[in-house]
């Protein structure tokens, strides 16, 4: 192709290449003998025709030979327009006995384009001569015809030994099948196909794999006939490498540091890394890291302690890496390693001499690095910050061949995003402790003792630290059960969530329903809000169009649920902010989910909060969950089979808890989840003992009366006298400053509770009264002689009670107060007030016995000097010092009175 002239073309070209030229043969007297299939396609004539008819007959007239030169003869197409063609004409040896008149000549007719310059010529020989690129020409069956010197020396054959064959004959090792492949469908398309890439390792680097890039196009004549297609390949090596290398780094910034745990992100490099930047790896990081502690700046000193946190290897038949993951390691002072560490610079090590002092001195690296024949290293610094978190150390023994300076600028990049993501990881991992340690100190520890309902909880920490439920023991043997999420994530989410449970705490201890609890909560959320100024944190709540809510970036919120339960009556009243409603399992095993008034979570403007009140069968079971719990199943407690894993409980609350958790709550929690299971039980009836008092005042000595009777049944003598005094003054104000009915009732439970119910809402004053005053302490001992008072409202009136500790209950020793009582005088023990006076009428200086110092069984336990009683005992008055100007010695004097 291109040849100035068929001589020169046959030079270059063997026999299996010039048989596939148009042929014709011609006897003696000019007459066409011999037709090929090549001569038929080049001119159109069929071989019928053209058999035994003069070859003149097809030659062109003189006008159409006018512009040929003298090298090209004229012939005529069988559609009639002329065909330049170069003629070649060699005689065929005769088969007859010495006779002229069957000789016969061979003519060869190659197609002739048009003249060619000095140019045209030029360039065509460049590119075979001169060029780079590798250019191939290849015939409809796709063999060689001729190829450029550039592509000889690619492929590192010479012409003769190729010129003929197809490419997967010609050179095996060079992708001849793709080749093949891609040239068939240009030849059969016509459309050229530019950059598919080829490989091959050259004579002159046989150690290294090339990469060419590959362009073909099909050649055609003027007519449109195919004569073959050319191929034109460009080594892309060193761009190939580059384009690896830059998406290695790609690869690396999305496949690194996608979690916040320093042990997986260390793998995660080790993964990118082998096999297409080393053969192994071993990423080492310090212990401090680990544990998530601070990391001091600038280097580390030799002799620092690492751990491994990740290995990878090509092999598969050993274990990757000289150390298991999680082993403490160590580098000699003087290895590249240390040096690394010391100065933060990346080192690259190639090649790798075994009589190397550093390799000596590492027995275990060094045995492992001779045994796989490793003939260059990486080491670089995982450095964040100017902070050293580890180094990674990079292998090679395979055939990519050594490492390269390239190659050491692109571990130094990954490495770079490793150290990043280690940071962040240990910051995270620091965050999480703090959060967890905030969050356990916020957290009840454990559920407190209550007889009405056995209660288990479970928490699974996802890292939002907003999810909490709790038990708070109320008045009258009556527990609330809590539970709450407050949405964001980090410390202050968990301390939002302190404050709201402190609150909980609070306000439970007013006696509220729980709509009133919500609606009380519903504020403080709102002032808190307020306070903490416009964020946003990308949690807010569903809100439908047109919604006057406000966004939750603008303040927080939460979703809450609060439940109380009445052991003595089996009631249950409920109330919830935007929480899922409790789940209530029967004593039979029938599930149904307790239907809460809906409302909006608390901070977020919605209708009124509203309760529902049930009786609840003694054995039901309550569980309590925040959203978390269902986090897998988007919250939906039927998809999730709540209801039939709760059918399927039959041991302990603890254990129905952890089955919930482990059931429902998925192993990598991205929530916090809480869940809260009781039981219910009813109170023993003969625990709780109630009066109705009819509104005259001397009822209030049959009120003690009887109060001294039930204590002395419940065996509670030593609580006889302060429970008598604490009843006889709440009767007493019900009987002055309320009305009828008047109700008074004895809790025998964990703690001894007195009730006095009057029809008033009238809230009672703790008053401090003067020495001169008459009255007004009343509030004043009742407060003194028990632990806990307060006031729980109704609407047909109020129920002031008050709690007292049971000595024996608490296990906590009785305390002992030695106190000298004058002759004539008679004292008995008492547990909380021990000074009584025995007579109706005496001299005043008779009735003030002397008392010593005693110790106080207060919460300070501080000690306490109590003073007399000064005031007498008036006659028909109640024999204690109710009356007494000085009280102390009512609250002081808790041991036993020695005569």
């Amino acid at each position: 192709m291109g040849a100035p002239d068929v001589e020169n073309r046959t030079d270059r070209l063997d026999e299996h290449t010039i048989r596939n030229w148009a042929r014709a043969e011609v006897g003696v007297r000019g007459v066409i003998t011999g037709w090929s299939p090549e001569a038929e396609q080049l001119l159109g004539y069929p071989a019928e025709w053209v058999l035994g008819r003069p070859a003149t007959e097809f030659l062109a007239t003189a006008e159409e030979s006018a512009d040929a030169d003298g090298a090209t003869s004229v012939v005529r197409h069988r559609n009639g327009r002329p065909v330049p063609c170069r003629l070649s004409i060699r005689p065929v040896e005769s088969t007859g006995a010495g006779s002229g008149t069957d000789a016969r000549w061979t003519v060869t007719l190659v197609p002739a384009g048009p003249p060619e310059s000095d140019l045209d010529r030029a360039l065509l020989e460049a590119l075979f001569t001169r060029s780079p690129v590798g250019l191939f020409v290849l015939d409809p069956q796709l063999r060689l015809m001729r190829f450029s010197s550039a592509a000889e020396g690619m492929h590192g054959a010479p012409a003769e030994g190729a010129i003929g064959k197809r490419p997967t004959e010609a050179w095996p090792d060079f992708s001849p099948e793709l080749v093949e492949r891609v040239l068939s469908r240009v030849l059969d398309t016509g459309e050229p196909v530019m950059g598919f890439e080829k490989r091959g390792r050259p004579p002159g680097d046989p150690e290294h794999t090339h990469v060419y890039s590959v362009s073909a196009f099909r050649l055609e004549d003027d007519d449109g006939r195919v004569l073959g297609v050319a191929d034109a390949a460009v080594d892309v090596t060193e761009r190939y490498l580059a384009q690896e290398r830059l998406a290695l780094l790609a690869e690396g910034g999305s496949r690194i540091g996608t979690g916040l745990d320093v042990m997986c992100t260390a793998q995660e490099l080790a993964e990118v890394a082998v096999p297409r930047l080393a053969d192994s790896i071993g990423v080492e990081v310090l212990e401090p890291v680990l544990m998530g502690e601070e990391i001091s700046s600038g280097p580390v000193q030799p002799g620092a302690v690492l751990r491994r946190a990740a290995s990878r290897s090509r092999r598969t038949d050993t274990r990757p890496g000289a150390y298991p993951v999680g082993e403490s390691s160590t580098f000699p002072p003087t290895s590249p390693s240390s040096r690394a560490l010391l100065d933060l610079q990346p080192r690259l090590v190639s090649p790798l001499t075994a009589d190397s002092d550093w390799v000596l001195s590492d027995p275990v690296r060094g045995r492992r690095m001779l045994e796989e024949k490793i003939h260059s290293l990486m080491f670089v610094p995982l450095v964040a910050q100017d902070r050293a978190l580890g180094i990674a150390t990079f292998y090679r023994w395979g055939e990519q061949g050594p490492f390269q300076q390239d190659d050491l600028t692109v571990a130094t990049e990954l490495g770079r995003r490793t150290a990043l993501c280690l940071d962040n990881a240990r910051r995270y991992l620091r965050e999480h402790d703090s959060l967890m340690a905030l969050q356990r100190s916020l957290l009840p520890t454990e559920p407190p003792r209550n007889n009405g309902v056995e209660v288990a909880y479970e928490y699974v920490h996802g890292g939002a630290g907003g999810d909490w439920v709790d038990v708070v023991p109320l008045s009258g043997a009556r527990v609330a059960l809590v539970a709450g999420s407050v949405p964001g994530r980090g410390m202050e989410t968990a301390a939002a969530m302190g404050r709201l449970r402190a609150a909980v705490h609070t306000l439970s201890d007013l006696d509220l329903e729980p709509d009133e609890i919500l609606a009380r909560l519903d504020d403080l959320v709102r002032r808190l809000a307020d306070d903490a100024g416009p964020r946003r944190d990308g949690n807010e709540p569903p809100q439908d169009a047109g919604s006057d809510a406000p966004h939750a970036g603008s303040g927080a919120w939460c979703t809450f649920l609060y439940l109380i339960y009445d052991p003595i009556s089996l009631r249950c009243s409920a109330a919830g902010a935007g929480h899922p409603g409790p789940a209530v399992v029967d004593p039979d095993g029938t599930v149904m989910m307790l239907d809460v008034p809906s409302a909006a979570p608390l901070g977020l403007p919605g209708p009124s909060f509203g309760k529902t009140e049930v009786t609840l069968p003694e054995g039901s079971v309550l569980a309590l969950h925040t959203s978390g719990l269902l986090q897998a199943r988007g919250g939906d407690p039927e998809e999730a089979g709540l209801a039939d894993l709760l059918a399927r409980q039959s041991g302990s609350v603890q254990e129905t808890a952890c089955m919930l958790t482990e059931a429902l709550v998925p192993e990598r929690a991205d929530e916090d989840a809480a869940v809260l299971v009781a039981r219910t039980h009813a109170l023993d009836p003969g625990r709780v003992a109630s009066w109705d008092l009819p509104a005259d005042p001397a009822i209030v000595s049959t009120a003690r009366s009887l109060v001294t009777r039930q204590l002395t049944s419940w065996d509670l003598d030593e609580e006889a006298f302060a429970t008598e005094l604490i009843a006889s003054e709440l009767v007493t104000n019900a009987m002055r400053h309320a009305k009828a009915p008047i109700r008074l009732r004895l809790i025998h439970d964990l703690v001894l509770t007195c009730e006095v119910f009057d029809g008033s809402s009238t809230a009672p004053r703790l008053r401090h009264a003067r020495t001169t005053d008459e009255g007004g302490r009343g509030l004043f001992l009742v407060a003194q002689c028990s632990d806990r008072w307060g006031t729980r409202y109704t609407q047909q009136g109020k129920t002031i009670w008050t709690e007292q500790k049971l000595v024996h209950d608490a296990g906590e020793p009785a305390l002992t107060a030695r106190v000298r009582v004058p002759d004539g005088h008679r004292a008995r023990p008492s547990s909380r007030c021990r000074i009584r006076c025995s007579c109706r009428r005496r001299k005043q200086s008779d009735r003030r016995p002397e008392v010593r110092r005693c110790r106080r069984r207060t919460r300070r336990g501080n000690p306490s000097l109590v003073r007399p009683l000064r005031s007498p005992c008036r006659a028909g008055a109640a024999p204690w010092a109710a009356r007494a100007t000085d009280v102390d010695a009512a609250r002081a004097a808790t041991g036993r009175v020695t005569p």
